[in-house]
């Protein structure tokens, strides 16, 4: 549930950081949803009246033990999205999955490696 806290609050500090219009500052939230079910599962959403759209889901799942020994450990696998548009009028979204494997964020606007 931790590690769910920390992608949720790093997710919500870049969905803020972008530069803040007078429509910005006066945002309010149009819609919000949180569900956990206590057994792992979570799925949360919210909108805001300037167009900030964020939304995950994560569920519990076992993977191999990162020590090689042969053991299941379970973690958090979380999968999700977030929007707004740009000061210059560009929609950004970000889709991004978050899992053993660390954060993994895809969007037209990020760059891509060689």
């Amino acid at each position: 549930m931790f590690k769910l806290f920390v992608a949720v609050s790093f997710l919500v500090a870049v969905t803020l950081a972008h530069p803040q219009s007078q429509q910005d500052k006066d945002a309010t939230l149009v819609s919000t949803v949180f569900a956990d079910d206590g057994a792992g599962n979570v799925n949360y959403a919210f909108e805001s009246s300037n167009g900030i759209k964020q939304q995950a889901s994560g569920q519990l799942k076992e993977v191999d033990d990162s020590t090689g020994n042969g053991q299941k450990v379970k973690t958090e696998a979380l999968t999700g999205s977030f929007s707004y548009t740009a000061p210059d009028g560009t929609p950004i979204t970000v889709n991004w999955v978050a899992d053993e494997n660390g954060f993994q964020p895809q969007g037209d606007h990020i760059p891509k490696g060689p």
